[in-house]
């Protein structure tokens, strides 16, 4: 991939019902098929550490008076573990992984979303993850009305969350994405998945010179 044998790392981004878990599994399938080495990782999660926090931070009764510092550290954490114990040895071996959101969501979940200081949460994710930042990000970029309306079944802690919420954190990801255009592609999370995922397809082949079959 442009000569460089480190592998590639790829996230997507947006809030809930965006419609990131689909299309991460849609292009771990296409990668593969053209038989490409490919890790996919949802964040938390990833690790036996991770998959804890992941339960603790989204039950409901788990904590019920977590701190926004506390969730914003146990996020830290979990993101930590995952890129030292699996996204960094993948990349080194030059395979592709794939992530289910990565840094970026605390900025604008934790960031933009609960209050917390922008800046210093940057340097807590740069020390989490040793400041690796995915090559590629995808953004599904959706309302927060149809947001609420396409997650299905009882909601999570933070899906649970106003709509005035979940407004402050798509700003926090289009903010996010003016500061790395280059890296950041902003997609209308409305399209149909097949047009999204064609989409994500070519721009992964104008990023790596490849062609995806």
């Amino acid at each position: 991939m442009k000569g460089n044998k480190r592998g590639l790392f790829i996230v997507f981004e947006g809030i809930d019902g965006a419609g990131k878990s689909t299309q991460a599994e849609l292009l771990a399938g296409a990668l593969l098929k053209s038989g490409r080495e490919v890790e996919t990782y949802r964040d938390p999660g990833g690790t036996p550490l991770g998959e804890n926090v992941r339960k603790m931070l989204l039950d409901k009764s788990a904590c019920p008076d977590l701190s926004f510092v506390a969730e914003a550290l146990l996020y830290a954490a979990a993101r930590a573990q995952l890129a030292a114990a699996r996204i960094g040895p993948a990349l080194a071996g030059g395979r592709i992984v794939i992530g289910d959101r990565f840094g970026d969501s605390t900025i604008a979940y934790q960031g933009f979303g609960r209050g917390l200081d922008v800046g210093l949460l940057t340097r807590v994710n740069d020390l989490a993850t040793s400041g690796l930042t995915p090559d590629i990000t995808f953004l599904l970029d959706l309302s927060p009305e149809l947001s609420k309306e396409r997650i299905a079944g009882e909601a999570d802690r933070l899906e649970q969350e106003k709509t005035s919420f979940f407004r402050r954190v798509r700003e926090g990801y289009l903010f996010l994405s003016g500061q790395r255009p280059g890296a950041y592609h902003i997609l209308d999370a409305m399209l149909g998945k097949e047009e999204i995922h064609h989409r994500v397809i070519e721009a992964v082949e104008v990023f790596t010179g490849e062609i995806f079959q």
